[in-house]
């Protein structure tokens, strides 16, 4: 059995004067909401033998806050293919995780990571977590995918059980969409 757990990095700032994308930090909503995503994970229980994550600043930064939360450092292998990949990248990522690892923490950015999941995960009818992720995956939301499998390898698409959709705004209102 394998098990992979998709985090999203939190809500950046586009206010900060950053010359690239890639450098764009979080804001402060975005530090809360990976906070709360963390004690959210250690509250429930999920854990993870290993992590791979994008290099971006908002990951990293993700990543630190979420592990103040979780109450332990996250440290991913940094994989700049993940940095804006495609979901058929991110796959590849997948194929190459050690099989001693039974569980792993994909950090990284949209589209990406929701096309993962739905390419995971097959349609089904009263499956109201995978129409959630299929309507919008924002922000610091996190996925977890169970996978009858011995091998990260032989992962293909449809053969995931999503066990767990988790938006910011679930654990905390004001985490929510901001109001105009």
């Amino acid at each position: 059995m394998k098990r992979l757990i998709i985090l999203r990095h939190a809500k950046s700032s586009w206010d900060d004067p950053v010359q690239r994308d890639f450098d764009r930090p979080l804001n402060a909503k975005g530090r809360r909401a990976a906070e709360a995503m963390g004690r959210y994970m250690r509250d429930r229980g999920v854990s993870f033998d290993r992590a791979v994550a994008s290099p971006a600043a908002r990951v990293v930064e993700t990543l630190e806050a979420a592990g103040r939360g979780y109450g332990a450092p996250i440290a991913p292998q940094w994989d700049s293919r993940a940095y804006l990949a495609p979901a058929r990248t991110l796959l590849e990522i997948l194929h190459e995780t050690p099989d001693a690892a039974e569980s792993l923490l994909l950090s990284g950015h949209n589209s990406g990571l929701e096309d993962l999941v739905l390419l995971l995960v097959p349609e089904s009818d009263d499956d109201a977590k995978r129409a959630s992720v299929e309507e919008k995956f924002p922000t610091c939301s996190l996925a977890v995918i169970e996978f009858d499998a011995s091998n990260w390898s032989d992962l293909e698409a449809g053969q995931g059980v999503l066990s767990d959709f988790t938006r910011p705004r679930d654990l905390d209102s004001e985490l929510g969409p901001d109001r105009e």
